[in-house]
C-alpha cells in the first residue's frame, strides 16, 4: 500500500495501537488515535504521540474522524463498536495490527509459524521460540505477546522466522495473513460475549490455517481442531499434522514410554519414528513435591497440557526443518512465564499454587486435574462462561472453595448443584484486601498435604488490572501468611 497522505484512524491507546500509530506515521500516513478513556495514563500516552505529530482524540472512541480511509483496531474492540459500524457505513475497512504487520512485510520477510487456541498459546509460542533459537535461528515470540509485531516486522535486523501467537480477536481482524505453518491447540467456549457464538469463535480461530504452506497442526483429542483443518483453503502439498498424548500414528507427533516422538517429518513415517525429547524435558511441573513426601514416588513430572503444548511447538519447528536435537535443547532451555502453575510456597504443610493465567474453564480444568486435594480460589468476570461441567469434573478433588469477584455466584451455584458437600466461602468484597482474605480463608479450609490453588476460571478486570496483578496479590498474601506462621515456627522452606 501507499501510505503517504492516507488518513488512518487507530482505535485504542494500548501497546499495539501505539505501535501501529507510530509505524504508519513514519510511513507518511496522517494518523488519528481515538480512545474512549480520558484518564492519566491515556493523557500521558497522548502527549508522547502528539510530539510525533500524531493526533489523539480522548473521551470519544465512537465517532469516525472525517476523511478516514482505514481503521486499525486494537484486538479487544468488539466488532459491534459504534466506530466500526460507522466505518462500515462509510465503506471504510477495519483491520488489526497483525494485518498491518503482514502488509508491511518486505519481499524477503521471515515466514510466520503461528499458534492459536483457547489455552496454551503463550507457552507454546515461547517453547517454539526456544526451539528455533536452539537451532541457531534468529527469531522472536510476537503477536499476542512480547514486542509488538509491527515493530519486529519493521526491524532493521532481519529475522529467519517468527513464532506468532494469535488470539481470536487478532485473527478476526487479519484476513490476509498466510502462515508457513500453524497450530490450533484446542477449542473451548471463551470470549463468547465478544464473538457472539461458539461457531463464530471457532471460525475466527480457523482463519489461522488459511493459506498455510507446509503444515496445519491439530490436536487429535479435540475433533473441532481437525475439522477446522479439513475446512481450510491451504496451498497444494500442505499436510495435516496431529499431536497426541498417546502413541502417534503416521503424520502425528506423540508420546511413547516417556519419549516425545515424531512420525510426521521422517522418512517412511508408516514404519519409523524419530525421538525428539523426554517428557521430563518439558516444564512447568504439574505439582510441587511437599517436603513431607520425600522418598515418596515422584509424581508425573509435567502437566499433560504442557506435554501437548510441547508437541505442538515441536511439530511447527519440525515443519520448518528444525533438527531433533534442537527440539530437545529448546524444551530444556524453556522457562514458563509467571502465573502459570507457579509454586509460591509451602505453609503449614499446605502447597500454594498461582495459576492466575487460568482465565477460563478449559484452562482451569487442566489446572484442577494436576492436584489431588484442592482448596480452590476462583471467580472474576465469567465472559459468558458456565461452570457446571468444570465443577462436576473436579468435585472429588475439592476440599473447599473460596469465591471472589463479580460473577462468583455462577460458580457458587454450580458448586451447590454438583458438589454440595464442599464447603464454600463467598467473599463479597472487591477492595485491595480481598485476595489476602481469600488466602486466609483458604488456609483455614486446607489440611496438611492439600494444595491451595488460584485458578480463577474468570478474567480479572473486575478487581485487578490484569491476571498478573491478581497473581501477584495472591503470592503477596501467601508470603504474608507464611511470615505470620514463621513467627510461630510453621513456615517450611
Amino acid at each position: 500500500m501507499i501510505w503517504t497522505g492516507k488518513r488512518v484512524t487507530v482505535a485504542g491507546l494500548g501497546v499495539s495501537g501505539v505501535s501501529a500509530a507510530r509505524a504508519l506515521a513514519r510511513l507518511g500516513a496522517a494518523v488519528t488515535v481515538v480512545d474512549g478513556g480520558d484518564g492519566e495514563r491515556q493523557r500521558e500516552t497522548a502527549a508522547l504521540l502528539e510530539k510525533d505529530e500524531i493526533a489523539v482524540r480522548l473521551g470519544d472512541g465512537d465517532t469516525l474522524p472525517e476523511g478516514t480511509g482505514l481503521v486499525v483496531t486494537s484486538p479487544g474492540w468488539k466488532p459491534q463498536s459504534p466506530l466500526f459500524l460507522a466505518a462500515a457505513e462509510a465503506g471504510v475497512d477495519v483491520v488489526g495490527d497483525v494485518e498491518i504487520a503482514w502488509r508491511l512485510r518486505g519481499p524477503d520477510a521471515a515466514p510466520w509459524l503461528a499458534v492459536t487456541g483457547t489455552n496454551g498459546k503463550t507457552t507454546t509460542v515461547q517453547m517454539l521460540a526456544a526451539i528455533l533459537k536452539a537451532a541457531g535461528l534468529r527469531t522472536a515470540a510476537v503477536g499476542n505477546i512480547g514486542t509488538p509485531i509491527i515493530d519486529v516486522v519493521l526491524s532493521d535486523e532481519p529475522y529467519d522466522v517468527l513464532a506468532v501467537e494469535l488470539s481470536s480477536y487478532q485473527l478476526h481482524w487479519a484476513p490476509s495473513v498466510r502462515a508457513h505453518s500453524a497450530a490450533i491447540l484446542n477449542l473451548a467456549p471463551d470470549h463468547l460475549d465478544w464473538h457472539g457464538s461458539m461457531q463464530a469463535y471457532a471460525a475466527d480461530k480457523g482463519r489461522i490455517y488459511e493459506g498455510n504452506k507446509v503444515a496445519c497442526v491439530y490436536n487429535t483429542a479435540d475433533p473441532a481442531t481437525e475439522e477446522l483443518v479439513r475446512g481450510a483453503d491451504v496451498e497444494e502439498g500442505c499436510r495435516a499434522i496431529g499431536f497426541t498424548l498417546g502413541t502417534p500414528g503416521p503424520s502425528q507427533l506423540g508420546v511413547v514410554e516417556g519419549i516425545l516422538v515424531d512420525r510426521a517429518f521422517v522418512e517412511d513415517r508408516h514404519r519409523n519414528a524419530q525421538e525428539l525429547a523426554e517428557v521430563a524435558d518439558v516444564s512447568p511441573p504439574a505439582a510441587h513435591r511437599h517436603p513431607a513426601e520425600e522418598g515418596a514416588p515422584r509424581p508425573q513430572p509435567v502437566a499433560p497440557h504442557n506435554i501437548a503444548n510441547a508437541l505442538a511447538a515441536a511439530a511447527l519447528a519440525r515443519a520448518f526443518g528444525v533438527e531433533p536435537a534442537a527440539v530437545r535443547d529448546g524444551l530444556r532451555a524453556f522457562r514458563p512465564d509467571a502465573h502459570r502453575i507457579a509454586h509460591v510456597a509451602d505453609v503449614a504443610g499446605v502447597t500454594y499454587i498461582d495459576d492466575s493465567k487460568a482465565t477460563n474453564t478449559h484452562a482451569t480444568q487442566a489446572s484442577l486435574a494436576s492436584y489431588e486435594h484442592i482448596v480452590w480460589i476462583a471467580g472474576g468476570l465469567a465472559k459468558g462462561a458456565t461452570f457446571d461441567d468444570l465443577v462436576a469434573g473436579a468435585a472429588s478433588r475439592l476440599r473447599g472453595a473460596v469465591l471472589i469477584g463479580a460473577d462468583r455466584a455462577l460458580i457458587r451455584e454450580a458448586l451447590a448443584r454438583h458438589a454440595p458437600e464442599v464447603p464454600v466461602v463467598d467473599l463479597d468484597r472487591t477492595d485491595t484486601g480481598a485476595m489476602a482474605a481469600a488466602v486466609s480463608e483458604a488456609a483455614r479450609l486446607a489440611r496438611p498435604g492439600d494444595t491451595v490453588l488460584l485458578a480463577p476460571a474468570c478474567a480479572s478486570m473486575d478487581m485487578f488490572v490484569n491476571y498478573g496483578k491478581r497473581g501477584d496479590a495472591f503470592a503477596e498474601a501467601v508470603r504474608g501468611l507464611g511470615s505470620e506462621r514463621a513467627d510461630r515456627g510453621g513456615l517450611e522452606q
